[in-house]
């Protein structure tokens, strides 16, 4: 009984330390979203959105590649047909990293799927299925850890929405934001995911 208890006890920290890991892992990744947040927000303010309508579109879409895309193309007025295909087009890579994450979430409810999914990125994607394939290795049972990924996802998703508006908010007195270089954020952040998950040439054929 007295094992029990304590077992009991030790139960609700389990959650609060593997978000605190997800938390402190995550950190590089957050640092590198701000610059092109800010990026993106700048660039959607000089195509005439306004404060609320970046972080409304970075919210709903969470998607920075089809972002960058959509304002890009967006023109006045904007031509809505092709800025959806492309948006999907560009989406569409979430369709086969929710099927690589699929075995691991299995034995989930899709109370907690669903949102889980929305949540995911490819930075999130590429931590959380690194992370499950990690424990699964080390012998964990199930070896995606919600709390880690939601840590991560989440972090990740508050980070771009206030950075994106916060870079609405001064888009127009940043001038030329390209020239700031930040889009290099994108490169410097797709060379370390890849790096983390690199398993040879033959494995990246696919």
């Amino acid at each position: 009984m007295i094992a029990n208890a304590r077992q009991g006890e030790a139960l609700p920290t389990v959650p609060r330390t593997e978000i605190q890991r997800g938390l402190k892992a995550v950190l590089p990744m957050i640092l590198s979203f701000v610059p092109f947040g800010l990026l993106l927000g700048a660039q959607a303010s000089q195509k005439g959105f306004s404060v609320v309508e970046v972080p409304l579109m970075t919210g709903l879409n969470f998607g920075g590649g089809s972002e960058f895309a959509a304002v890009g193309l967006w023109t006045s007025p904007p031509l809505v047909l092709l800025i959806v295909a492309i948006t999907f087009l560009i989406n569409s890579r979430h369709l086969l990293m929710g099927a690589a994450l699929a075995p691991y979430l299995k034995h989930l409810p899709k109370r907690k799927v669903v949102p889980a999914l929305f949540l995911m990125c490819d930075e999130s994607w590429a931590m959380g299925l690194s992370d499950a394939r990690q424990r699964s290795s080390a012998g964990h049972q199930r070896g995606f850890s919600m709390p880690y990924y939601l840590a991560v996802a989440a972090g990740l998703y508050l980070t771009w929405i206030v950075s994106t508006a916060v870079g609405a908010a001064l888009g127009p007195a940043m001038g030329d934001v390209e020239a700031y270089g930040c889009d290099m954020a994108f490169v410097a952040v797709f060379l370390v995911l890849l790096r983390s998950m690199w398993k040879g040439v033959r494995a990246a054929r696919p």
